[in-house]
């Protein structure tokens, strides 16, 4: 009998400390082909295929509020089978940024040949729905039905529930297919900025300081580490503000503000994904770099 009391108390306890405050989580850190990439036979590459636990998921964000059981995912990555699972859950939405592989490919679990998924909520704006809607495999997705496209509109908040709400903002970037936005998540006490590609800080209107001012935590686009990452490519034809551009700008800001910045969609040549000396320099000058699994409040 007394076991039988303590197993009560104790389911008690935990119904009663269960977290009821919607979450953020990261799904994914890795640029859009993962860590390691196809075909890459580079020694951590190597170390990495046969060591799972060294591997990282595509850059990729989800929302969820245990009070009414609701999930979202912020882009449908190649990972996405991993990432629909760690969720734990049925799936409320997805939110897409952009018409790059990393970014919208893994929609295609969502049709007949895996889940015959109906109706799922993706969140696009006009030039990404205009993608999917004119372009095969995708616009199967959407005459079955397994997806229903929904508008997003540049700088104007949607609200997924009574209790959250996203707002994408247009971000300069290689538009080859579709607008890129980042998205502003805001929950009833904080919000967090998921903005994983971006040419370059000085093209985009919206200083980041000022964002750095609005959010509690900031996920950036740190997809090389320094000019030398890629000898022999010419990465302005793959501009992204470097890790080391990017501290260097912020660095005049207060440390509170600083410890803010999450790097994260590191490409697999970044050594901020492994080289211990190089997070640690990251974290000195006061950065971060985003863990898959990390939780923040909203």
């Amino acid at each position: 009998m007394r076991f039988l009391v303590a197993a009560v108390a104790a389911l008690m306890t935990s119904c009663a400390t269960a977290p009821t405050a919607p979450y953020a989580e990261v799904l994914g850190v890795a640029q859009d082909g993962g860590y390691p990439q196809a075909g890459c036979e580079r020694a951590d590459c190597v170390e990495a295929w046969e060591k799972a636990r060294l591997r990282q998921l595509v850059a990729s964000l989800a929302i969820v509020d245990p009070a009414s059981g609701e999930r979202w995912i912020i882009d449908a990555t190649p990972d996405f089978p991993e990432q629909l699972h760690a969720i734990g859950g049925p799936l409320s939405g997805v939110l897409l940024t952009h018409a790059h592989i990393g970014h919208y490919t893994g929609l295609m679990h969502l049709g007949r040949e895996v889940m015959g998924a109906r109706g799922v909520p993706v969140y696009a704006m006009p030039r990404m729905r205009a993608f999917l809607e004119r372009n095969g495999p995708w616009d199967q997705l959407v005459r079955l039905r397994n997806i229903e496209l929904r508008p997003l509109e540049d700088g104007t908040a949607l609200r997924l529930n009574e209790r959250i709400s996203v707002t994408p903002m247009i971000v300069p970037h290689r538009d080859e297919y579709s607008e890129t936005v980042a998205f502003l998540i805001r929950g009833p006490d904080r919000s967090v900025l998921w903005l994983p590609d971006i040419d370059k800080w000085e093209k985009w209107a919206t200083p980041i300081e000022t964002l750095l001012e609005e959010v509690d935590v900031a996920y950036v686009d740190g997809t090389f580490y320094d000019e030398r990452e890629l000898p022999g490519r010419n990465l302005s034809e793959i501009p992204h503000p470097t890790i080391v551009e990017t501290m260097q700008r912020l660095a005049p800001l207060s440390a509170d503000l600083r410890d803010k910045v999450r790097f994260m969609h590191l490409n697999q040549s970044n050594p901020a994904l492994r080289d211990s000396q190089v997070r640690s320099e990251i974290r000195r000058r006061g950065f971060g770099i985003a863990r898959q699994g990390e939780r923040t409040p909203l």
